[in-house]
């Protein structure tokens, strides 16, 4: 089986069998759970058994980049049975909703939205930077214009944060950036305009990118599998 799993969320794989089985990951060729018992001292796997069932369950928490590689399930028969599975580890990433260059006119609302896949272990904080600087929400000119917001919500489809900018001017055009704690930043170009009339314009005064650009993002942890049983 082939299981993708995103860096820092927790992976299940499960084989079923009406005896008990062995969880060996391959690349050590160390036995991690045998029966309902656990033989590794690192506390991020478990296995789960429940009673009157054939199903043989490993976890891990938390997922790490090391943790990539081959796990097999394992019935010590004649001839032996396994069950192999491969893990990929994909590295957490944060996404701005809409199109990679955004454009508002001088005055109004610049909205921003970034999202998270990160479901177990959400980010313990989200920062934005404008230009390489952090943005900063209690400078004496941006309560002088009415000010700049962030909203962040965590959910269990992962944690969204949006960055609101008031009354917007020719000089915060630049490169926006959204900065989670335990995920890959995500840019977005603004162009606050004076005049002009480009088709992908943000309009309203609250209106972001998500209301010109219909884009539906899932977030989470994507499982591929495919069987492949010796």
């Amino acid at each position: 089986m082939q299981t993708a799993s995103i860096d820092n969320a927790d992976v299940i794989v499960a084989c079923q069998y009406e005896i008990p089985v062995s969880w060996i990951r391959k690349k050590d060729l160390h036995i991690l759970t045998s029966s309902i018992h656990t033989y590794t001292g690192d506390a991020r796997f478990s296995v789960k058994h429940p009673e009157s069932s054939d199903e043989w369950t490993l976890k891990i928490e938390y997922v790490q980049p090391r943790d990539a590689g081959i796990y097999e399930c394992q019935v010590n028969t004649e001839p032996k049975m396994n069950l192999a599975f491969t893990l990929r580890v994909e590295a957490a990433q944060a996404k701005i909703m809409g199109q990679e260059d955004v454009y508002v006119k001088k005055g109004s609302t610049i909205s921003l939205m970034c999202t998270v896949n990160v479901q177990s272990t959400p980010p313990s904080s989200v920062s934005w930077h404008h230009g390489g600087a952090v943005v900063d929400f209690d400078s004496p000119s941006v309560h002088h214009r009415g000010g700049v917001s962030l909203e962040t919500e965590k959910t269990e489809s992962g944690t969204t944060s949006r960055l609101l900018v008031t009354q917007a001017r020719l000089s915060d055009s630049g490169n926006y950036t959204c900065i989670p704690s335990n995920a890959n930043p995500a840019s977005v170009m603004v162009h606050v305009l004076n005049g002009e009339h480009p088709a992908a314009m943000q309009h309203g005064g609250s209106c972001g990118v998500f209301c010109t650009v219909p884009i539906i993002l899932l977030t989470g942890t994507t499982l591929l599998i495919s069987n492949l049983l010796r």
